[in-house]
C-alpha cells in the first residue's frame, strides 16, 4: 500500500524496524475504576489489591508450559482518545483499562493451551470476578521497533487502535511510530495484531515504553508543534482512531 500522508513532513519517515518476534501474546485488558475524563489515574486501594493478586497469579501461569512472561500493569493516565473515537462514541467500545495483564507465550499456537489451562482460567476469573469489563486478545506480533523491555520501572503505553480500513491502520502506525522515534526518542515497541478468527474490538494494539517519568513523556508528545498536525492530523485523515493509555508496573 502507498499510504498518502494528508500532512507529509520531511523530518519523519517510516519507523526503522527489525523482525517480528515469534511469540504469543495474550492480552487482557480490565476496567475495575477507570477515569470518567482523561488525565491522570486516581490511585484507588480496590485496584491496587487486584493487582497484587494478579502478580500472584501471574507467577502461576509462568509454570504453565510455553509461557515466557507474565507482566501485570497499572494505569496512571488516560490520554485523551483521537477525534475518530469520540465522533463515534455511541458506536465504539472505548478502551478504558486501568489494569491490563500481557501473557508471552514461546509461539502463538501456544496461547490456546494457555487459556484453556486452570492457572490460566483462575488468573482471568479472577480478573473478570473484580472489574467492570474485561477484553481478551490472543495476538502475535506483526511489527517490531524492538522489544520493550519490562524488568525495570518505565512509563509504558499500550494504544488501542481502531479505524475503518484495518490495512490503513497498519500502514499509518508506520509514519506514526516514525514520529514518536525522532521527537520522543522511542527505541522499542511492538505491534500486536489478533490471531486469524480471534475476536477482537482492536484493528491492533501497541505496546512501548520509555525511561522517563508520566510527565517527561506527556512534555515530548504535547509540547511539539508537529504532534497536532502530524500525528492527529494524519489519524484523522485516514479515519483512524487511537486510544492511549500510560501504564507503570504492577
Amino acid at each position: 500500500m502507498n499510504l498518502q500522508l494528508a500532512h507529509p513532513n520531511p523530518a519523519y519517515g517510516k519507523v526503522s524496524l527489525i523482525e517480528p518476534a515469534p511469540l504469543g501474546y495474550l492480552h487482557i485488558g480490565a476496567e475495575v475504576r477507570p477515569s470518567a475524563r482523561p488525565g491522570p489515574v486516581v490511585p484507588s486501594r480496590e485496584r491496587s489489591q487486584l493487582v497484587g493478586g494478579l502478580k500472584v497469579l501471574g507467577r502461576q501461569v509462568e509454570r504453565v508450559d510455553g509461557v515466557r512472561k507474565v507482566t501485570v500493569y497499572e494505569a496512571i493516565a488516560f490520554a485523551p482518545p483521537s477525534s475518530y473515537v469520540r465522533q463515534r462514541s455511541g458506536l465504539l467500545q472505548p478502551a478504558r483499562f486501568d489494569v491490563a495483564v500481557l501473557v508471552e507465550t514461546e509461539s502463538p499456537g501456544m496461547i490456546g493451551a494457555v487459556r484453556e489451562s486452570s492457572d490460566g482460567q483462575t488468573l482471568v476469573d479472577y480478573l473478570t470476578e473484580n472489574s467492570r469489563r474485561v477484553h481478551t486478545l490472543a495476538a502475535r506480533n506483526i511489527k517490531r521497533v524492538d522489544d520493550v523491555d519490562k524488568s525495570r520501572p518505565g512509563t509504558f503505553l499500550f494504544n488501542y487502535f481502531v479505524g475503518d480500513d484495518p490495512d490503513v491502520v497498519v500502514e499509518l502506525w508506520d509514519y506514526l511510530a516514525g514520529w514518536y522515534q525522532v521527537e520522543t526518542g522511542l527505541n522499542n515497541s511492538t505491534l500486536l495484531a489478533p490471531l486469524e478468527g480471534e475476536p477482537s474490538e482492536f484493528v491492533v494494539v501497541n505496546h512501548a515504553r520509555w525511561d522517563g517519568s508520566l510527565l517527561s513523556v506527556i512534555l515530548k508528545q504535547l509540547g511539539k508543534k508537529s504532534f497536532r498536525s502530524y500525528v492527529l492530523g494524519n489519524l484523522d485523515a485516514h479515519h483512524v482512531g487511537a486510544m492511549p493509555i500510560l501504564y507503570r508496573l504492577g
